[in-house]
């Protein structure tokens, strides 16, 4: 019985440590693993340990000397972290896409923590019809009597807390809707980029299934590539970028694509 509850213990202590090393990295960005044997009272082995561990969960990635929650070409941030980063860019570049959207239209939002940031602006809108694979966006419009929910089902992807894969490009393809809201992680003069082929799938479906396609993205994701492209920067009708994008590179977008909004922050 004592090894049994030893047992528990320890496991219930292993799994409160990841948590708080997992938060402590996605807080701070990233983090070296001496600084995270320091934090967490425990030797550098065990740390390396750690981090294989919430590599193989999604939450971090692990690089020499350390782990990054960040973006890389190849890997996208875990939910937690995006949720987090650039929020009042997303905010603001929300408010200029709420203003693109008719009361009365029907919505198609993509898994972004930018789309998230449209959906809190909808109710002045309603009523409307919103589809949507993010779990995130379906919690919080669900109930809401003057917001009709299609959630698009799938294989659930808790790295990014929504629905993908064939089931979810079905699920897109069955329905056809006037606008849709994509964010991509990277874009450059001429095309929209994502990390992950499940996502550019879905996004892709997503394109084909709205008849006006807006492109949201903070400045951050600018004159950046990743792994599949998504698609050409013109089969989108409209870019939104928020205004503390580097002047530079909001011209040079602008040089290639015919209607760019700039959300002043």
């Amino acid at each position: 019985m004592d090894t049994q509850v030893n047992a528990r213990q320890h496991t219930s202590s292993r799994s409160a440590r990841w948590q708080g090393m997992a938060e402590h990295i996605v807080r701070r960005g990233s983090a070296s693993v001496t600084e995270l044997a320091e934090s967490f009272g425990v030797s550098l082995m065990t740390v390396h340990r750690d981090l294989d561990e919430l590599e193989r969960q999604g939450m971090v990635r692990k690089v020499r000397g350390g782990a990054t929650a960040q973006a890389s070409n190849v890997w996208e941030s875990n939910i937690a972290y995006r949720l987090k980063a650039h929020t009042a860019e997303k905010d603001a570049i929300a408010r200029v896409v709420a203003g693109l959207i008719e009361p009365g239209s029907s919505l198609m939002l993509d898994d972004s923590t930018t789309a998230l940031a449209v959906a809190r602006h909808l109710d002045e809108l309603a009523p409307l019809t919103v589809v949507t694979n993010f779990l995130e966006a379906i919690r919080l419009l669900a109930g809401r009597s003057d917001i009709r929910l299609i959630a698009l089902g799938g294989e659930y992807h808790a790295t990014h807390d929504s629905f993908l894969g064939l089931g979810c490009v079905d699920a897109v393809e069955a329905v056809s809707t006037d606008v849709v809201v994509v964010s991509t992680s990277a874009i450059s003069e001429q095309y929209a980029y994502h990390q992950e082929q499940e996502i550019v799938l879905v996004k892709r479906a997503m394109l084909r299934s709205a008849a006006r396609r807006v492109l949201a993205v903070d400045g951050s994701k600018l004159a950046r590539v990743a792994l599949h492209r998504v698609a050409p920067l013109d089969d989108f009708d409209v870019v939104v970028v928020d205004s503390g994008a580097p002047a530079e590179l909001l011209q040079r977008l602008r040089d290639h694509h015919a209607n760019v909004q700039v959300a002043q922050m």
